[in-house]
């Protein structure tokens, strides 16, 4: 199973969501590698990698779960950062936030992502939707 590993990057700010993804995943025996971003800063060096160092989320078979209302770099300047990086710019990004508006769902999908969805209020149905993400992730072929 370990080649069908996806590595996930969560960019996040809010520790309570952190907290609540990494539960679920423990819930529903989520077993791929787990690397946490604050910001979308925080999250390009991660995945670019800096000062001649090598990416901390290794280059195959990624997957970004991200949230839009964050400081410094909030998620749609992420996704536009990362579609115009030539490296970057086919990394799949599920949007995974509070957000309703439709201006930023129009946005997001503008910016090709795989996915939108409003995070859910409570934890059982945070469990439900990453179980679900889960089994779509490990029917994907991803590169």
């Amino acid at each position: 199973m370990a080649e069908k590993a996806i590595n996930i990057l969560l960019v996040e700010d809010d520790e309570v969501d952190v907290m609540n993804v990494k539960r679920a995943f423990r819930k529903v025996n989520i077993t791929n590698p787990l690397h946490i971003a604050g910001n979308g800063l925080e999250a390009l060096t991660m995945l670019r990698g800096e000062n001649g160092q090598p990416s901390v989320v290794p280059k195959d078979r990624r997957l970004v779960l991200l949230d839009l209302n964050m400081p410094k770099m909030g998620g749609i300047e992420f996704l536009m950062e990362l579609r115009a990086d030539p490296k970057l710019k086919l990394t799949p990004v599920v949007v995974m936030t509070t957000s309703n508006q439709d201006q930023d769902r129009v946005e997001a999908y503008n910016l090709n992502v795989a996915g939108y969805i409003l995070k859910p209020v409570t934890s059982g149905n945070f469990v439900e939707m990453m179980a679900t993400l889960n089994n779509y992730w490990i029917l994907c072929e991803m590169p």
